[in-house]
């Protein structure tokens, strides 16, 4: 990637103007395959379940303009689930969703989670192929009809990095 105006990871709020792309194109991808009940998905956290430390947003950026994406929140106090991600449509095929992805479980580990939890949608292949590729295991019955089970749950176990950081926070 080139230096530019900003390029790399950036960890941002919900609210951030960058963020904006993807959550328009995933509101517009999950309404095309799945109806129009299916922006619901986007309003369905608040911004802060995705606020350090126990959650993250982070965008790929490419010349200050973000091109991928994606988050985690805390599903339990050892396992983190993946959520919002996002290639931009013109930047799709280039593998940018794989090196969100492993940013994901990098930030996820360090943060001290020992387990990745995510469901995708029976309607979104080039996601579960993406997960799978990345060692992830189904808990599903993967010859099973996709629109038979419904959401697709995966799991991945995270290597033990230290004494976990959102441990030493109190929740609420």
């Amino acid at each position: 990637m080139s230096g530019g105006r900003g390029s790399g990871f950036r960890r941002v709020a919900l609210d951030d103007p960058l963020v904006e792309p993807l959550l328009r194109e995933l509101t517009h991808e999950y309404v095309s395959r799945y109806g129009p009940d299916a922006h619901q998905e986007m309003t369905r956290y608040p911004g802060e379940a995705f606020a350090e430390p126990h959650g993250v947003l982070l965008l790929l950026l490419e010349d200050g303009e973000p091109v991928a994406g994606g988050a985690y929140k805390r599903y339990d106090e050892h396992t983190a689930e993946l959520k919002r991600m996002w290639t931009h449509s013109a930047h799709r095929r280039r593998g940018l969703a794989r090196r969100v992805l492993a940013e994901l479980e990098r930030t996820a580990a360090a943060a001290g989670y020992r387990r990745l939890y995510l469901t995708t949608g029976p309607r979104q292949p080039e996601a579960r192929g993406l997960y799978l590729a990345a060692g992830y295991t189904p808990l599903f019955d993967v010859t099973a009809d996709p629109m038979a089970i419904g959401p697709l749950p995966f799991e991945k176990h995270l290597p033990v990095l230290g004494r976990p950081r959102h441990a030493l926070v109190p929740t609420h």
